[in-house]
């Protein structure tokens, strides 16, 4: 990357938009992605718009089979009305990733093998909401999730390759420190923006711990963020960021791009736990001060394991 380049990047501005997308992408090898995925199976959570839409659309034209799981059955069936013809299968999976009773039940009639997992299910409440206890951004985007990665994970080793697991996080996440300070928000006045941004950096501290806890031999756990992305979910609970952006939000498949080759090239399954943005391992950490500690990482697996039940299976 050129001086030019590194001063764009810095900007953040003209390098999570479509232009810093574009600009990235001259340097993307088309051959990464020039994959038959026939045989291979995956499964997409949050899958019925958006990112999770675009990941789907990916996989499924390359001829993967792709479980598009999904809260809304209407939204779920429309969605995959919309991917049949291609070469792939779609299949509808109806799933709330914040209901961690419907994660156990399909943990237990899970049987095939799984090249994919994508954690791409996100939501952004504008008020204050208890899931089994939880407030409902910490059920979505971290306890549903680390059970599910859990649950899966015989699933993931059973594939005849090395399988991915991918959490889509968000280049909001950079403006917080790991904190489990007051995580269901009883004793402070309820901002959702925040309570995404710290689940979002909770995520990738989460996949950092699964790829050391499984180690080498184990499915690779990546975490990644999309930059701006023009989505239906920017556009409902952020309105003003997503009129002030207007045309320079990324589409959805410029967004979901890094999610679908975390998912299918080769380099990504030659490491585990690093964050991803456009194709590229960068740091978790812009801001100084948003570097966590190692008692807090710890102490974040231990309120998984309190709250999506007891520990499953060593590591």
């Amino acid at each position: 990357m050129g001086l030019l380049g590194r001063v764009l990047d810095a900007s953040i501005y003209y390098s999570f938009d479509a232009s810093g997308f574009r600009r990235h992408a001259r340097a993307f090898d088309p051959r990464d992605l020039e994959v038959d995925l026939a045989g291979r199976s995956y499964l997409v959570t949050g899958a019925n718009s958006g990112l999770g839409f675009a990941t789907a659309e990916a996989l499924v034209e390359r001829g993967a089979t792709v479980h598009l799981a999904c809260r809304n059955p209407e939204r779920g069936a429309a969605a995959v009305e919309r991917l049949q013809g291609r070469s792939g299968t779609p299949r509808l999976v109806l799933l709330d990733v914040s209901d961690q009773a419907a994660i156990r039940e399909l943990g237990e009639r899970w049987s095939e093998p799984l090249d994919g997992l994508i954690h791409n299910a996100g939501v952004l409440p504008k008020t204050r909401e208890l899931i089994d206890g939880s407030e409902r951004t910490l059920a979505t985007h971290v306890l549903g999730p680390w059970l599910l990665t859990r649950l899966l994970r015989d699933s993931l080793e059973a594939c005849p390759r090395r399988a991915r697991v991918v959490w889509v996080s968000s280049g909001g996440m950079y403006t917080k420190r790991l904190s489990l300070d007051d995580v269901d928000w009883a004793r402070r006045d309820y901002d959702g923006v925040a309570a995404y941004a710290q689940t979002k950096r909770m995520q990738v501290v989460l996949a950092e711990q699964f790829a050391e806890r499984w180690g080498a031999s184990g499915p690779a756990v990546h975490s990644m963020h999309p930059g701006w992305a023009d989505t239906p979910g920017v556009e409902e609970s952020l309105p003003g960021f997503h009129e002030r952006l207007g045309g320079r939000l990324r589409t959805p498949a410029e967004g979901a791009d890094t999610i679908v080759w975390l998912a299918v090239a080769e380099r990504p399954a030659q490491s585990s736990g690093q964050l991803w943005f456009d194709r590229e391992p960068r740091s978790p950490y812009l801001l100084p001060f948003t570097r966590g500690d190692a008692e807090t990482r710890d102490a974040l697996w231990a309120l998984c394991e309190a709250r999506a039940g007891a520990p499953l299976r060593a590591k």
